[in-house]
This record gives C-alpha cells, structure tokens and sequence, in this order.
C-alpha cells in the first residue's frame, strides 16, 4: 500500500494548437470539463459497488471515530439532499459510500457540496481504509478500497494532464501582436533572446488585451487551473525549438496570459536533425540564465525537452534520426551532470517504423545510460492505443514492459546495456559515419533528385490521404513546399500503403555497406551482437521491409510512368541491399528467421492485404483518369486505406 504510484497520463487532444486552426479556448475547456465528467462517473460507478460491498452494521463491527465523526458531519451538511434507505441505515460504510457519492455528484456539475479538491475525496477514502484496516476489513472489502485509492492517485479529476502545444513561429507572432512589434519575427534569434530576458526581469506590468489565438489560449488555461486545478495542464510544448528566444517566448506569453510561473513545464521540441544536433546548445544556453535557474527552482528542478521522431526521420531517414536522437541524449544527459537540475525527456513516438514505432521496451533499454534515470515520457499515438490498450490484458502487458524495462534501465545493470568502454568512442565514430552515409543517400533521393515529387506523389495514395479526415492536423504546413511542407504522418503513412515503407529502411543497405567498408564486416558483427542501440536500428528495419512487398510496390510504381522507370529499380536496389547486410550481421538467411511470431504473422495476413493492394492500384488509375471528381470512386479508395492499414498494422 505504501509503493508510490509509477504511472501518469496525458493528452494533448484539445490542447495541440500545431497546425490544427480548431484548437483554441473551448476545445482547452470543453476536454478538462468531459474528462472530469468522465472520470468522476467512473469514481460513482466504484463507490457504488463498494456500497454494495461493505455491508457490515453497527452491531458486528465498530469503525474508527474519525470516520464516525466525518459521516455526522456529512449527515448534518447533506441532509437536504441525501435519502438513505431505512434498511442501511445501521451501515456506517454504506452510509458513508452514499454520502461520498452525493458529493462525486456535486462535484461533475459543480454543485452546492462539491469537493473542493480531489485531496478532499482521497482523504474520505483514506478514512475509510484506515477504519476497515483497523476494524476487521481487511478481507471484507479494502482491496477493491485500496485499488479505487489508487486510481483517485494517478488520474485525480482531471483523467489525463492536457498537454499543450504552440509552434514556435506562432508564439513570436503572439509576442509581436502582445509588443506591438510587427518587426519583431524578423529580428535575429539572439537580439529576441535578450529582449525577451528584459522584460521576463522587469517587474510585471499589465498586459494589453489581444486576441491573438495563442493569448486567448493561454489564457483558458488559467481559467483551467482555477477550476481544474494545475495538474489539469502541466506542460506548454514549443514545437519547431531551435533556439532559447523560442522557449522564452513560450513563458513571457504564459505570464501574460496570467500562468503563474510554477504551474507549467515549458518544453522545447527538437524535431529535425539539425535541430537534435543543436539541442544541446540550446539547453546550455537556458541552463546559464540565472532567471532559468530560478524558474526550474519553482518546477522541483525540473526540466523537460521533446524529442521528435517523425520529423527527424523525414528529414534525414531512419538511421540519421535515430542516431541523432541518440547522440542528443547522450549530450543532454552530459550536460546535465554538472546542474542541479533534472532531465527528463520525452519522447514523441509514432506507431510506424518511421515514426519511432517499434518494441517500445527495447528502444528503452537501448537509450544511453543516464536517460531514463526512474522518469520516462512518450507518446502512444493513433492506431496504437487501439492495437496496444484495447483489451485489457494486452494492455497490462504492454505497460508491465515499458515500466519493468523503465526499472532495468535506471539501474546499475543498464551500464551492460551500453557499448564496451574500450569500444565506445570508436563505435561512436562509426555510427556517426554511418548516419552521415545513409542520411546522404536519402537525402540525395527523395530532396536532391529532380521528379522524385512526382513519383511519390503518383506511386502513392497521398492524394487520396490528403482528402481523408484521419489526423487533427492538415496534411501539410505549406501545401506549395513539395515534400518538404508535408507533415511526416502522411508522408509515412502514404508509403506503407504502397507496400514501399521507405522511411522505415532506405538509406541503411548503402550505410552499412560503407561501415563494413571502414571497420571490417567481424566488427560491425560485434555492434550488432553487443550494442543494443544499433541491433534496435537493424531489428526496427527488418520489421518494416517485412511488411513491405516491392512485387506490389512495382504496381504502384507503374502509376507514375517515366518517374517510375527512373526511380523504382534504384529503391529497389537499395532495399536488396539493405536485407543482405541486416541478414549477414544477425547471422540470417532471411528478414524475420529469429522473430517467428511476427513472421507468421505476417504471413496471415498478406493473402488478405494483398487483394485490396491490387484494387486500390486499379482504382487510383481510374479516379485520376476522371480527373479525381468521381465521388464513388473517392470512397472506395478511402476504403481500401482503411483495409490496408488494418491489415499492415503500425503504418503510420
């Protein structure tokens, strides 16, 4: 009973303002206000079973007076709103399981009674507890008690903390419209940098009434704290951070919004390589503001960053974002062993490959030593929840892994989980080498070759995905921008529906054929078998050209024409490439020879995802032929990217 609570939840579903013009004040308000109803009925609904539990009468048991004294003091307080059977009456739990139920209710409509805080309700619980423990209950109904205590614990009356997210560019704009600045997003980062610190040291001074969207969203969130309380919202995230004025601008705007200063983590999300590979100057540069200082002193030294995984990979392909995902928790994870204060890092995984996904539990115990250090943070996003939580047993397991692989890596024991000293530093130089090949190579396609748009864009249902309403966001933040103004799910998601799943491998054959190059084939063997981080980037690719079926993808390819018979036999070439290499270093004759379960899998699945491959080549062909202004068609395809993703699984 006395083991601390290991897990908390979060949403940021009506708090992610990134890209989604439909997030604002009521979407903020509206999710705090159906979370509480939603979990304050499930509270009523165990009460009410405990009611019909604890039946012990007055004449059989006695019950502590602290509980005696609370059931009169609600006796007299309820009585204008209670009628408790005549028969329960000799009950004190039951009594008392009615009256703490009159105030649950009270409490979802903010009624006369309600419970001020949840504290109140945890310490009516408490008091029962205390009483059966004492008083002969303890096979007579604490259990069932002890597990309600405990999910009162995690989930309080708010369900989950709203997380919220802001990009970057809006905030400056926020800050510019707050200033009256119109100049102002066009200064350099560090002239903003030292405005921001002056006005965050000044004394506070009254803040003029804006509308602009993140003011007005700011500033539901005090409303929320008031009637909520801060643990509904602990988290502003800064989407797109590269720089301290980005951050800085997310607390100056937060305290005009009225926030108060220890109420709200405000965390920069590093998405990009490039902006992983700058994270830690960026957080240096924080960390030796004394104002920072001070602000982390009111958080419990508390200080915690985003990392990116889906636009990393898009940006550079799966072995440079990995690798500089790994290599920025290595350098945080440094830099953080000279502050006070702690580090605690977020991850914000997707389902697909090419998004994160993959066993979440060995990704855990791969991650640099000192990174998870008892606190981890991550996203399970779309398809996954279902797939992972839906049923209750799978669900148990899943979160008995991630907390059990949690457990192993904040110990001694995870120091075995890193590369031998002897070979650290070597094997580091390699894999940046091998990041640096793949990533060149990837890049060199999909961003540097001319008509490469053209063949994604035809070889693809993108424009099938852009037309659905399966995300919170549009599908890109600058529709003109190609494929660099694309948002990474569809981009990912479009390429498992053509049985391509490039994000998840292209780019790692050409890398690792230059690794065995440089160090030796025996040695990169070595890596495989001994480091983990780089055995997780092999096993997540296999898993993914598993999936993939390049005999398909080739019906696919055949929609774009020249494109392609230009771009086609160059993927696959790299995707032979890449399986050779995987199967020589894990010691294979084929993807998935150590991994039965998922192969059968697999397997099953294929006769059934297969056909409808074939109809949704055959139906794009005819959709774009009509100019894709035939509505009947326009829904059987939407169809047949349901099918598929149900089938493939984790495709983004």
């Amino acid at each position: 009973d006395d083991l601390p609570s290991i897990l908390r939840f979060g949403s940021w579903v009506g708090g992610d303002m990134d890209g989604n013009p439909n997030v604002g004040p009521d979407t903020v308000l509206n999710t705090l206000t159906e979370q509480r109803s939603q979990v304050i009925g499930n509270y009523l609904r165990e009460i009410q079973r405990l009611n019909r539990l604890l039946s012990q009468t007055s004449s059989r048991v006695t019950i502590s007076p602290a509980l005696k004294n609370q059931i009169e003091r609600y006796r007299t307080r309820l009585q204008e709103r209670l009628e408790i059977p005549r028969r329960h009456r000799d009950m004190p739990y039951r009594v008392f399981c009615y009256q703490i139920e009159q105030r649950l209710i009270a409490t979802r409509t903010q009624a006369d009674h309600a419970y001020d805080s949840v504290d109140e309700f945890t310490a009516d619980l408490t008091l029962m507890a205390t009483s059966l423990g004492k008083h002969r209950g303890r096979l007579a109904g604490l259990f069932p008690l002890n597990r309600l205590r405990r999910r009162v614990d995690i989930c309080g009356f708010h369900l989950a903390a709203l997380d919220l997210r802001i990009d970057s560019g809006d905030l400056h704009e926020a800050v510019a419209e707050q200033l009256g600045e119109p100049g102002w997003v066009d200064l350099a980062w560090q002239q903003r940098r030292d405005r921001l610190l002056d006005l965050l040291n000044a004394s506070p001074t009254a803040a003029q009434q804006t509308s602009h969207p993140v003011i007005q969203l700011l500033r539901a969130t005090t409303e929320a704290h008031c009637r909520f309380g801060p643990q509904s919202i602990t988290a502003l995230i800064v989407s797109m951070s590269r720089n301290a004025d980005d951050v800085l601008a997310a607390w100056w705007i937060a305290r005009q919004a009225g926030i108060d200063d220890s109420t709200l983590d405000f965390v920069p999300l590093f998405e990009t390589v490039d902006d992983l590979q700058a994270a830690e100057d960026v957080i240096a540069g924080l960390l030796g503001l004394p104002i920072w200082q001070a602000l982390l002193a009111k958080r419990d030294q508390r200080q915690m960053i985003m990392l990116g995984y889906s636009d990393s990979n898009k940006d550079g392909g799966l072995v440079a974002s990995r690798w500089s995902l790994q290599d920025a928790q290595r350098r945080l994870v440094a830099l953080f062993a000279q502050h006070p204060a702690r580090l605690v890092l977020f991850h914000g995984r997707g389902g697909s490959i090419g998004r994160g996904g993959g066993k979440t539990h060995q990704a855990i115990l791969a991650a640099p030593a000192g990174s998870v250090a008892g606190r981890l943070r991550l996203t399970e996003q779309g398809e996954v929840i279902h797939r992972k939580y839906a049923l209750r047993s799978i669900a148990m397991r899943n979160l008995e892994q991630m907390s059990g692989a949690v457990m192993k890596a904040s110990s001694a024991a995870v120091r075995s989980q890193q590369p031998p000293s002897d070979h650290q530093s070597y094997w580091f130089e390699a894999m940046t080498a091998l990041s640096a090949t793949s990533r060149a190579m990837y890049r060199k396609m999909v961003y540097e070759s001319p008509g490469f748009v053209d063949y994604f864009r035809n070889a693809t249902p993108i424009d099938v995905i852009e037309r659905m309403r399966i995300g919170s966001r549009p599908a890109s933040r600058n529709p003109d921008a190609g494929i660099r103004g694309l948002r990474a799910i569809p981009w990912v998601f479009a390429w498992g529906q053509s049985r391509h799943a490039l994000p998840g491998w292209f780019g790692l054959g050409t890398g690792l054929e230059s690794l065995v190059a440089d160090v030796g084939e025996q040695q990169a063997e070595k890596m495989t078998r001994e480091w983990p981080f780089f055995r997780s980037i092999l096993d997540d690719a296999e898993m993914a050209m598993a999936k993939s079926d390049l005999a398909i993808a080739a019906r696919y390819a055949e929609l774009a024409g020249a494109a392609g018979k230009q771009f086609f036999p160059q993927i696959q070439q790299e995707f032979e490439r890449a399986r050779e290499w995987i199967c020589r270093l894990k010691g294979q004759s084929a993807l998935l020879e150590s991994d039965d379960t998922l192969r059968r899998s697999i397997l099953l699945r294929n006769p059934y995802v297969d056909p409808i491959s074939f109809v949704q080549v055959d139906l794009l062909r005819h959709w774009r032929t009509s100019n894709r202004e035939d509505a009947d068609l326009e829904s059987a395809l939407i169809s047949t990217v349901h099918g598929i993703a149900q089938g493939l699984q984790n495709t983004g």
